[in-house]
C-alpha cells in the first residue's frame, strides 16, 4: 500500500494538539480592519479548537499529523 498524502492546503490551516484535535486561526483578521474595532479584532487573536463536527474530516486530510 503506497504512503498516503497530507492535504498541504490543510497543514498550512490547522495545527494538532497533543490530545488529537485541530486547532484553527480565527477568520476576518486579514484585511480592512479599519472598520472594526479594537475590541472585535482583539477578540479574533490566538486559535480556536475546529468544532467536534469537522474533526473526523481534517484527520483524514492529514493522516500524519
Amino acid at each position: 500500500m503506497p504512503k498516503m498524502k497530507t492535504n498541504r492546503a490543510a497543514a498550512k490551516r490547522f495545527k494538532m494538539t497533543a490530545s488529537g484535535k485541530a486547532k484553527r486561526a480565527k477568520a476576518n483578521k486579514n484585511h480592512i480592519l479599519t472598520k472594526k474595532s479594537k475590541n472585535r479584532k482583539r477578540h479574533l487573536r490566538g486559535t480556536e479548537v475546529v468544532h467536534e463536527t469537522n474533526q473526523k474530516e481534517i484527520r483524514a486530510l492529514m493522516p500524519y499529523a
